[in-house]
């Protein structure tokens, strides 16, 4: 992915650029109650985590709007799994910052969940994490890549 030179000492770990301590929701909760966590936290993402914590999906604003309001369907009694995209994209807190741009290019997606070796959910990177490293050109790059326009579904 990359064509400019970037010294290998300044290629950071996942593990020291994302936020920590990520809160899930549950497949079962409302989406109101998401909605009121993420105004709570102050973000647009949230893991859903399942059984014994394991990741079952994402739910974003978004697909709170598109997925769920648009259909009509009442927050108070929708529930997360209705709305959430069971594909997660991941990756190992002790990987570099550059594999995380280039899965995030590749996937068009501007934020990752950071995993451990054991597979437990320790952090969530995204493109303003990247950013704000030092890795200006980097996410940039990966920008560019993620907002390649697509074509409307008609």
């Amino acid at each position: 992915m990359t064509d400019w030179p970037i010294p290998r000492e300044a290629i950071m770990k996942l593990k020291d650029i994302m936020t920590a301590n990520v809160e899930c929701v549950r497949p079962g909760d409302t989406l109101q109650e998401a909605a009121r966590r993420m105004k709570s936290l102050d973000v647009g993402p949230m893991p859903v985590c399942g059984d014994n914590d394991k990741i079952v999906g994402m739910l974003t604003d978004r697909d709170i709007t598109i997925r769920a309001t648009a259909e009509g369907k009442d927050p108070k009694s929708a529930k997360v799994q209705d709305a959430m995209s069971e594909e997660v994209i991941w990756c190992f807190e002790d990987q570099d910052s550059e594999d995380a741009a280039r899965l995030m290019q590749e996937r068009q997606v501007r934020r990752l969940l950071v995993m451990s070796r054991e597979k437990r959910l320790v952090g969530i990177v995204s493109l303003g994490d990247l950013a704000t490293e030092g890795k200006e050109t980097q996410a940039g790059e990966v920008l560019q890549g993620v907002s390649e326009p697509s074509e409307p579904r008609r």
